[in-house]
């Protein structure tokens, strides 16, 4: 009978060599290998091998102090391809400091780039990243000025007189994956893990070079007990087997738990359980965006107020049901963990791979997404990649907002300290941020606002004073908060001249009610 060949997180660390690539699969620190990363470090910090390693990964991998932040010292990674790093402050540190060669990729065109270099194609097509600082033209995703002379990864093509992004395969020497349980003959399943993700594709992917596949598993069961509708992996792909002496420690569900059922779908827990987001600027903010909502609309969130308070909201306002809420990790429904645990949810009806979720935001586009805002400028366009030296990256914001029907932005007006009252129905700002966010020119060109306004796509920048929504001239200013000083809270505060619609209202004072439901009706479907 075939037998999995088992070895320690050391063994494994050794069979990295000097100059390799090398893949790893998770997001934030969901399915993180820490024994193997762990031990990877321990060894270049020790011996000063393996060293000289290019680093390919599609999401973020991090709770800010464990996952890929392990491989982050100079000398030991020479080149990174990611997507995401805003919750890994050793890399944006490196990234910043030229210390290492970095390429921002989109999330999904990483992970469905896998799917391709596995079926033997030299890389793959996409209109993603057109128009933004990912096209070469612009950027081409060299995140510093080490990168800039070096040479593409990323081509233009045209086909049948349209423009495509061309995405070049990165061959992988060794994939670390992570699962829950193996059997003796190496088949592994994932199903304590809280995300599909892609680790099949990376595998395969890894296996058309003749890379090796190490995994971390959590415990092994004899052969032929597990249902093989549960193998996400089958044994005769993976070389190597880690079985996790702490797993309390280092086989984690996510950062803040070592494991909960209902994030796996193994449990469900009462719904009133959970509880609603405290009332401040950022749930005030969510509020207005959920006012776009619309029975039997399919809407994805990013990081940051959309994945903290969207899905909230919508279970505190009784809506959950009513509409379809994804998460780019390819979870469906129910209500989203946030932070340092983005992607996962509890109470989910459905959960599928992250590269078949990139598949549908990508062609048929989701109905709404709900996204950060970094910055604002005059033509529309939008940066939420890089602020000043600090390059947090794409992550899934570019292949999400390109294709999307209907894109709203949530974020506060300035950034750097401000404070804010909400009472009596207004808004009163008690101390303003330091960082303007409306500028004439963004940073990084993160969302092509005039792109959008061509083919027409809906956009809404919503922020706790104001909403603007772009139209074929610009930027339109079409609310404004109760208690808000157009000219001297607003205008005054912008790098531009924004339109103001003539039919310029209030924000709806029901937004600012602090306990309890504000009343959230939602629309109907065009």
């Amino acid at each position: 009978m075939l037998k999995a060949n088992f070895i320690s997180a050391k063994e494994a660390a050794a069979k990295v060599k000097d100059g390799n690539t090398i893949c790893t699969i998770a997001m934030t620190l969901v399915s993180a290998s820490e024994s193997i990363l762990k031990e990877l470090e321990a060894s270049f910090l020790n011996t000063g091998h393996p060293s000289g390693l290019t680093l390919l990964h599609s999401c973020g991998q991090s709770d800010r102090k464990d996952g890929i932040q392990h491989l982050a010292h100079e000398g030991m990674v020479t080149r990174i391809i990611g997507s995401h790093w805003g919750l890994q402050p050793r890399w944006m540190e490196m990234i910043a400091n030229s210390q290492v060669e970095a390429y921002c990729l989109p999330q999904g065109q990483i992970a469905q780039l896998y799917r391709s270099m596995a079926c033997g194609l030299p890389g793959k097509m996409s209109k993603v990243g057109l128009g933004t600082f990912i096209d070469p033209r612009i950027e081409g995703g060299k995140m510093n000025e080490r990168t800039k002379p070096l040479p593409d990864i990323v081509d233009i093509l045209t086909y049948n007189d349209e423009e495509y992004m061309f995405y070049k395969a990165v061959p992988i020497d060794v994939c670390v994956i992570r699962g829950t349980v193996c059997d003796e003959m190496g088949n592994l399943t994932t199903t304590e893990e809280a995300m599909k993700l892609e680790v099949l594709p990376a595998v395969l992917a890894a296996k058309r070079y003749g890379g090796r596949v190490i995994a971390q598993v959590k415990q092994v069961v004899q052969t032929g007990t597990i249902n093989p509708k549960d193998v996400t992996v089958p044994g005769v792909f993976i070389d190597d087997i880690v079985v996790c002496e702490n797993p309390m420690e280092d086989h984690r569900q996510t950062s803040s738990w070592y494991f909960d059922p209902s994030y796996c779908g193994q449990a469900r827990v009462p719904q009133g359980n959970i509880l609603p987001a405290p009332f401040n600027e950022r749930k005030f903010i969510a509020r207005r965006g959920t006012q776009e909502l619309y029975h039997g609309a399919v809407v994805n969130l990013g990081t940051g107020i959309p994945n903290d308070m969207v899905g909230k909201v919508c279970n505190e306002e009784g809506v959950s049901d009513d509409i379809m809420i994804t998460v780019e990790s390819g979870i469906y429904g129910g209500v989203q963990a946030g932070g340092i645990d983005f992607g996962i949810g509890q109470n989910l009806y459905a959960m599928i791979g992250h590269h078949e979720q990139m598949d549908y935001y990508n062609g048929a586009g989701v109905d709404i997404t709900y996204m950060g805002l970094g910055e604002l400028d005059e033509d529309g366009n939008v940066n939420s990649t890089k602020m000043g030296p600090r390059c947090t990256g794409a992550g899934g914001f570019i292949d999400i907002t390109q294709n999307a029907k209907k894109v709203v932005f949530l974020g506060t007006f300035t950034a750097g300290g401000a404070e804010y009252e909400f009472s009596d129905g207004k808004l009163t700002i008690r101390k303003e941020g330091r960082i303007r966010k409306m500028v004439k020119k963004v940073a990084q060109l993160s969302f092509n606002g005039p792109m959008a306004r061509k083919k027409g796509q809906e956009v809404l920048i919503v922020t706790e004073r104001a909403v603007f929504c772009l139209v074929k001239e610009g930027v339109e200013l079409i609310e404004i908060a109760p208690g808000i000083d157009l000219q001297t809270q607003i205008l005054d505060r912008m790098d531009f001249e924004p339109l103001i619609s003539p039919d310029l209202k209030e924000m709806d004072k029901r937004l600012f009610v602090q306990d309890g439901t504000f009343g959230l009706e939602l629309k109907e479907r065009d």
